[in-house]
């Protein structure tokens, strides 16, 4: 796991478990319908957990009973948490995504990372994790 954090950024004790304790609402990029993909069973237990979860998928009108949305910029409400579950090389816009509707962290799930995007989110104020599963490191602090 790789963790970016902005210059600002005033860490006090665990940064992963406060990100989890502070954030409410997760959008989750590449999340699929079919229960078989990592993206639905992470994405599911979040919404288990209590996070609210979007779903960002331009194939998808609706998944885990929440409507999907085509890109980040058409989600009407704030963000805290942008999960990705894309390759690696298709990073780079979404992480500019994610700084232009401000979202608090931009998070690379297990086997994605880009730093060049990565550096560039984190030059912008996002706090960025790269290559862990929010829901593991979620399971790690309960």
């Amino acid at each position: 796991m790789n963790l970016h954090l902005p210059d600002n950024y005033q860490q006090t004790g665990d940064a992963i478990a406060n990100i989890l304790r502070n954030s409410k609402t997760i959008a989750v990029v590449g999340l699929s319908s079919k229960p078989m993909r990592a993206s639905h069973g992470v994405a599911s237990y979040l919404q288990s957990a209590g996070y609210r979860i979007i779903p960002v998928n331009p194939y998808e009108r609706e998944v885990l009973g929440e409507k999907a949305y085509a890109c980040l910029e058409d989600i009407p409400e704030p963000v805290d948490i942008v999960e990705v579950f894309r390759r690696s090389e298709e990073i780079p816009p979404v992480a500019d995504s994610a700084m232009a509707i401000k979202a608090k962290v931009l998070w690379l799930q297990l086997g994605i990372e880009n730093t060049q995007a990565a550096e560039k989110a984190r030059a912008a104020g996002l706090v960025v994790v790269e290559n862990a599963c929010l829901m593991v490191e979620y399971k790690r602090r309960r």
